[in-house]
Formats: structure tokens, sequence, C-alpha cells
């Protein structure tokens, strides 16, 4: 099966190329949301980030406490080697089970920090990048997120840089317009993805 990855900035528009590609009959699988799930009440990673990082950084619902994780992780680059060490194998697990599962023409797995890791690389077949202007990047993300200019540049910072990302990718949607721009984007990419996942040699 022809597995894509789909990645980018923070706030070029990922989500909304997922959603695309899923009302398009494609499934997606979303590693965020695979994390979210593992660090909810309940999730299984709860307990080894309590017993790694203390009970403060678990909600009384039992859930992790992102805010205060974020805070910690962007000010201790330690901090966040091991709670990426605990996080990403459960998560990349979990992906594989998704993609295995998946009954779609072809899969898009959607992870933001696909060029920072090599752990999908046997995974993944064809890079998808969605990029825009930098500024852009960070006035969505702050009407989005609540964050602060400053914040979001922290978050950039952590990421690989723009020209990394368009430098490997095999794909790249530009989205400095509209969602109807980026519609039309997406629909071109299905249909060679399409026929990509048909032949003998998906990634090509």
């Amino acid at each position: 099966m022809l597995t894509v990855g789909l990645t980018g900035g923070i706030g070029c528009g990922k989500s909304s190329a997922a959603k695309i590609f899923t009302e398009l009959g494609i499934d997606v699988i979303d590693t965020d949301l695979i994390a979210h799930e593992l660090t909810q009440s309940n999730g299984a990673a709860i307990a080894s980030i309590r017993s790694l990082f203390g009970s403060a950084f678990i909600t009384l619902e039992g859930e992790l406490d992102r805010k205060k994780m974020r805070q910690l992780i962007f000010a201790d680059n330690n901090q966040r080697n091991q709670l990426e060490a605990l996080l990403h194998p459960l998560i990349l697990a979990e992906t594989v089970r998704r993609v295995q599962r998946s009954q779609s023409p072809y899969v898009v797995v959607a992870i933001p920090l696909l060029f920072e890791t090599s752990d999908y690389d046997h995974l993944i077949q064809r890079i998808l990048v969605i990029d825009c202007d930098e500024q852009l990047q960070i006035t969505r993300t702050m009407a989005r997120s609540r964050l602060n200019a400053e914040e979001v540049r922290a978050i950039m910072a952590v990421q690989i840089n723009r020209q990394h990302r368009l430098k490997n990718a095999d794909d790249i949607v530009v989205n400095n317009q509209g969602i109807d721009n980026l519609h039309e984007q997406i629909l071109r990419l299905h249909q060679n993805y399409l026929i990509l996942s048909a032949s003998d040699h998906p990634s090509k």
C-alpha cells in the first residue's frame, strides 16, 4: 500500500489538508491524535509519565497537563528527549497497526516532526509537505492556539527548518491562499496517488 507522510511547519495547514484527504475517502492517521489518546485519562502512557516526571504533570482528571509539560520541554532539551523516548515507540506501534488495518486505496500518515525522526522511514514511501510563508505560520498559530508570537517562534525553532523540508519533499503544497486553492492542490495529488497506488512502484 502507498503510505504518504504528511508534514509541514506549525500553522501551515496540515490539519486542513488531512481533512480534505478524509473527505476524499482516504484513511488519515494522525500521530498527534494518537499521542493525545496515549496521554488522556487512563491513556497507555500516563503511568510512565507520572513515574518519570512526577504527579505534578498529571491533572486531577488523570491526563497529561499539556501546558505545564510544554513549558518544561521547551526550556529543557533533556526533558524533551526523555518524553519523546517514552512516547515515540508507543505512537509508532499504534501508527503501524492502523496502517495495516487501512482499507483505502492509499493511506496518509500525518507526522508533524517527520524530518526530525527516522522512526517512520520504513513505513513512508512518499513525503508531502504543506508549506506557507513563515509570517503566515505565526499569524495562523496565534489565532488558533492563543499562543503569543514568541511562543510560536519557540515551537518553530525546534522543528526542522523550512528549507530542509522543501528540499526533501516528494510533493509540496503551498498553502498561502484560501481553502479552495488548497482543495484544488490536494485533489490533483489525490489523483496522482491513486495512480501510484495501483502501480508496482508506488513511491515513484
